[in-house]
Order: C-alpha cells, then structure tokens, then sequence
C-alpha cells in the first residue's frame, strides 16, 4: 500500500510596494483571507533584539548604537542612512539571517496552507523577487502616501523614497498590481479578487 503524496507547497508570494502604500495593512488583509504571512521587517525587529546582532553593532559602531544591551534603531538609522558603506555592511549581517528565518518559516507550513504571502519592502531592490513564484504591488497616490506617512510619525519621506526604486519601476516588475486609494476594506476586496490567482500560481522552474 503506498502512502499518499505530499501535497505541492503553497505558491511562495512577495508582497512589496513604496513607503506607505499599505504593504502592512495588506498583509493583514492576507491573513485574514486565510494566507499565510511573515514579515520581514517584524523579523528583523526580532533580529536586533538578539544577543548576537546587538554585540556585532555595539562592537562595529560603539555603545551608543546599544546602550544597555538594546538597539538604539534611531541611532543606528542615523548612521546607515547617511553611509551606504556601513548601510552594506548591515545589509550583509542581517539579510542572510533574514532569509535563513523565512526559509524555516516555509518549511514549517501546515499542508493544504493556499497561499505563502512574505512582505519584504525592498523586495526588488535587494534581488530577492526571484525567490518567489509571484510578486505583488501595493500602490497608491503619492500625495497619499505622504499624508499617511506623515500621520504615522516616517520621517524624511522623500529621502526615504529617493533610496528605493520609484513605485512605477516597482509596478512594472511586479505581477500582480493593487491599488490602496480607498479604504482598508475596499483593499482587502481587491486582495480577496486577487487570491484565486495567487493560489493557482504555478512554481517558478
């Protein structure tokens, strides 16, 4: 008698879009259609609370940058924003752990799971689109964005979008493009559209 076969895995998705088009929120949106998600930056969070990162950083930029063995993130945005050399060099430490945590996290799905959503908003800056079977776009006005920023307390909005591909070049290599002009529950409609899709992906060769 031979066992069944394994169950093909969840078609692996990119969600992505520029600062403050809604990628958070249609994340959620995601989770509650029954997808399941990760974030990359909650797992980075996780990661710059850990006794390693915090050692290497207190020993790459001093004490200041974790005072009492936490990481002072304004401190440390400060310094990698205005040097990209030691933005690389964060990147370097903290994007191969990331990846290794999202590769654990796929490996532990529950069969019979639709659809695989992982937010990474340097999803296509990084190279890391073709990991995934599809890649998805969250955009919206750019008045908008900036008004929602503002709302949330993002500062230097503008320097932070000049440091990233546009939304239009992000757009043009996504598959699948949402807008998030209206309300949460007019985006969460689109994405519930979008999910039949999403589940009949087929997986990259």
């Amino acid at each position: 008698m031979t066992g069944r076969a394994a169950s093909p895995p969840a078609p692996f998705v990119g969600l992505t879009g520029a600062v403050a088009s809604g990628k958070s929120a249609a994340l959620d949106a995601f989770e509650r259609l029954g997808a399941a998600t990760l974030s990359t930056d909650a797992v980075t969070h996780e990661l710059l609370a850990g006794d390693e990162v915090v050692a290497q950083l207190a020993e790459r930029w001093g004490q200041d940058a974790a005072p009492q063995g936490t990481v002072d993130r304004d401190r440390v945005g400060a310094i990698v924003f205005e040097r990209p050399d030691e933005l690389r060099w964060l990147e370097g430490l903290l994007h191969p752990l990331v990846g290794a945590r999202i590769v654990e996290w796929r490996e532990g799905l529950p069969e019979g799971t639709p659809v695989a959503v992982v937010e990474v908003p340097l999803l296509f800056e990084t190279g890391m689109d073709a990991a995934f079977d599809a890649t998805v776009c969250v955009v919206a006005d750019g008045q908008l964005r900036a008004e929602r920023a503002g709302a949330r307390g993002t500062e230097m909005f503008a320097e932070r979008e000049a440091k990233q591909l546009s939304q239009e070049e992000k757009a043009a290599k996504a598959t699948h493009v949402v807008r998030n002009d209206g309300t949460p529950e007019e985006l969460e409609a689109a994405l519930a559209e979008l999910m039949p899709k999403l589940a009949a992906t087929e997986p990259r060769a």
